[in-house]
């Protein structure tokens, strides 16, 4: 592992999220220090570009070429790197040559997919090669899944440390959040709405809650799901459908699944929106509702679908200035209950917009904590999830260095 000549390197760093990556990294590491770490991309000139954005500092940041499409430059690029951090989607589009290539060559990897046909097929295809060649593929390592994945994982801990047992159940709320969708989040959603409308089986699978669990994994309790606005007597608040529920929901049943169903084998576990408490809040949460099916709707039918991508959402690429991205943040509010009634509430809070500051130095710390924390005779190859491959490490790495925080509230 000491022969290559870089720990990590981030594929896709001219993309929006890749520059904002590739600048945390600059001032996390800088490129003069113990992580050895390059930019890589399609374009030799657009690498120079961001070089030069990212200033004087960036003065011996090396370049590397290769193409998503192309796995003998993918190769050649894995070759020189323990880590590759990919920020190139929509991933069911172009992701699937690097995974190949990664676990042939038992390379590490991490990105910010949250595309749960795609990652069930990567599995499905490629976890018996990872696991022969020591590759960790790590999925989800943006806002979704890491504050839901970690945020379940610390009031497991919490709830085992107060209570003497961990929780069977867990609700996840989304309190507050400010900031705007990505465009890359927006084209892989509409991607999977566009699989799943000529497709039954996929329709299927989404349906799943275990979709990309081990298949022995399974639950007979049926999983709660907030697909409309419903009223939450824990919260005390209204509820509308969270969107990122659909990914985040399977990423945590698989890290208690490759965790030895450390939450208990029946564990159940739901997310959604809060948006407020009496007629003001029902009315919201039907409001939100209703707008995100019409969404789902107009993505599946091919003349509205171009509507929405030539007019409507934001490209692939686009993204909020500086200043809108400092003024995001979000807040998550959990609830646990044991078996026997017990209950504890913790929250995860996050100081920039989701989707892009908060996801780009979550993605940051995944690919450091893969690259310097995890040692492969600590965790063999395969395919894992955050929490159940990093754990307290990246816990740690997240409150020290990604501006979030994980509190207890209280139990009882």
């Amino acid at each position: 592992m000491s022969q290559q000549p870089f720990d990590i390197v981030v594929f896709g760093a001219t993309s929006f999220v890749g520059q904002i990556l590739s600048r945390y990294l600059l001032d996390t590491v800088g490129a003069d220090g113990e992580v050895r770490w390059a930019i890589a991309g399609r374009s030799e000139g657009k690498l120079l570009n961001l070089k030069t954005d990212l200033g004087m500092a960036a003065e011996n940041l090396s370049i590397l070429t290769a193409d998503a499409a192309d796995e003998a430059s993918l190769r050649a690029l894995c070759e020189q790197t323990r880590v590759v951090i990919s920020t190139v989607g929509p991933y069911a589009l172009y992701g699937e040559p690097l995974i190949k290539v990664c676990t042939e060559l038992g390379t590490d990897y991490c990105d910010l997919t949250g595309e749960v046909q795609w990652i069930r097929r990567m599995i499905e295809t490629y976890e018996a090669q990872a696991k022969a060649s020591g590759a960790r593929i790590v999925h989800c390592c943006g806002f979704d899944s890491i504050p839901s994945d970690m945020g379940v994982y610390f009031l497991q801990q919490q709830a085992k440390q107060t209570l003497g047992a961990t929780c069977t159940q867990v609700k996840m709320r989304v309190r507050t959040a400010k900031g705007e969708f990505s465009g890359g989040t927006v084209a892989s959603l509409m991607n999977v709405t566009r699989e799943a409308a000529s497709n039954p089986a996929l329709r299927k699978e989404l349906a799943n809650p275990f979709s990309i669990c081990p298949p022995e994994h399974r639950s007979t309790a049926r999983q709660p799901n907030v697909k409309s606005a419903e009223f939450d007597p824990d919260f005390d608040v209204w509820l509308a459908p969270f969107v990122m529920a659909a990914i985040n929901t399977r990423i945590v049943h698989r890290s208690n699944a490759l965790m030895g169903a450390a939450y208990g084998k029946e564990f159940l576990y739901d997310e959604a929106m809060m948006t407020g408490k009496g007629i003001k809040g029902r009315l919201a949460a039907y409001g939100i509702t209703a707008a995100m099916g019409g969404f789902l709707v107009a993505s599946a039918i091919k003349p509205t679908r171009y509507v929405l991508e030539r007019f409507i959402v934001p490209k692939p690429g686009e993204g909020p200035s500086d200043k809108a991205q400092k003024n995001g943040f979000y807040d998550l509010r959990f609830i646990g209950k044991t078996a026997k009634g017990q209950s504890i509430r913790t929250k995860v809070t996050g100081d920039m917009d989701p989707g892009y500051g908060s996801t780009s130095k979550m993605l940051g710390q995944a690919g450091l904590c893969l690259a310097l924390d995890i040692s492969k005779t600590d965790k063999a190859g395969g395919f894992w999830t955050p929490s159940s491959l990093f754990g307290d490490h990246l816990l740690d790495r997240l409150r020290a260095h990604s501006g979030l925080t994980f509190e207890l509230l209280e139990q009882r």
